[in-house]
């Protein structure tokens, strides 16, 4: 039996979460900056500066996409409310049944939306470029460097985000060594932010003939891209050394035909950053990038320099996690009872360990 008073119960609650997630994103303010860029565009030399009118349209689009996102909302609500009471009306079950299907989709968008009311940082707005880089491990480490990547960029790819390659460097058997890339899209870094740190695969190694379990590490570094008319980050060129070389790949159109590869090091008392970008057609493009993304890692740095002054001011805190990374992912668990076992139906289990472990598999067995 179809209970609608349920249904209603959950809309109403879907309904009172979206509109307290529009009030936290400030949507009527949001209103307000669209009639401002609008008039902007509407101004006859707006289109004079590529730059500036490419970043308002940019965020005319993201403004107006946020608001209609929010109202689809509201107005999928009414919907599936008409649904209810028409089912409600005429006993058509299949109609309810619907209406149940449709009230599920409207929840998991309406928890999307809530999240985007944490975003509430000083640059959740803002692009991302991310870096990986592989770790301990060797080949095996380096592969799983390639699965992160082509994890992160399948996830940008279903955010609606745009990806943008600007630098690789290829494994010596397989997999990737390390590769940088730009994320360009709605709170991207916000997203984003939280996969910083070291990431621990553990599998059965496809590179071992022996087929042993290994541990591998990768790391992620995620920073913001400020707009090149924010001013907030400025470069000092004296401590950047700058190299070209002939860029990587298959090449065409003069690529790697001419020293069009840029890698900017900076150094400036204990601080050292080295990014390099490859991807561009010409030294130009890729030196504009190169000191974008060097203001992004400046600016990550910075603001890494922040949270060290809270921590030294809150007290020293005790880390809760094994090792340093931030997420495992355990493909192959270690299975001691299984290989026990096994050494012990082979008469091999005076050799492997004790007699206080002996009794724990003797224990074990009788149980089975």
């Amino acid at each position: 039996m179809i209970d609608y008073d349920q249904y209603r119960q959950s809309l109403a609650a879907i309904r009172k979460s979206v509109t307290a997630a529009g009030e936290a994103l400030h949507v009527d303010h949001l209103r307000e900056q669209v009639e401002e860029l609008t008039e902007e565009m509407n101004q006859p030399e707006f289109w004079n500066d590529v730059e500036r009118s490419t970043h308002v349209n940019q965020r005319l689009g993201q403004l107006k996409n946020r608001i209609s996102h929010y109202e689809k909302l509201l107005s999928t609500a009414d919907d599936i409310e008409v649904m209810i009471d028409l089912a409600r009306e005429e006993g058509d079950e299949d109609t309810a049944l619907e209406a149940g299907e449709e009230i599920a989709a409207l929840k998991e968008q309406a928890d999307a939306l809530e999240l985007e009311t944490l975003m509430r940082g000083d640059y959740d707005d803002c692009n991302a470029v991310l870096s990986l880089h592989a770790g301990a491990g060797g080949t095996e480490a380096q592969d799983w460097t390639q699965m992160l990547y082509r994890m992160y960029t399948r996830y940008c790819e279903r955010m609606g985000f745009t990806v943008k390659l600007l630098d690789i460097l290829e494994g010596d058997e397989a997999g990737l060594k390390s590769v940088t890339f730009e994320v360009d899209g709605d709170h991207a870094y916000g997203y984003l932010r939280g996969e910083k740190g070291v990431h621990r695969l553990v599998r059965i190694s496809p590179f071992d003939s022996n087929a042993r379990r290994h541990t591998s590490f990768a790391s992620l570094d995620v920073a913001p891209i400020l707009e090149e008319d924010d001013g907030e980050i400025e470069i000092d060129m004296k401590y950047v050394r700058v190299d070209t070389y002939h860029s990587s790949g298959a090449g065409g159109q003069n690529v790697n035909k001419t020293s069009s590869a840029v890698r900017m090091t900076y150094v400036k008392d204990d601080v050292t950053i080295v990014v390099s970008c490859q991807t561009e057609r010409d030294q130009v493009q890729n030196r504009a990038t190169c000191i974008k993304m060097l203001k992004a890692r400046l600016l990550e740095l910075r603001e890494r320099e922040k949270e060290q002054q809270m921590a030294d001011i809150k007290g020293e805190m005790k880390k809760i996690e094994w090792g340093s990374q931030i997420r495992s992912y355990v493909f192959q668990p270690y299975t001691m009872v299984k290989d026990l076992r096994t050494d012990y139906e082979e008469g091999n289990i005076n050799g492997v360990m004790d007699g206080k472990l002996e009794g724990f598999v003797t224990a074990y067995l009788k149980m089975q």
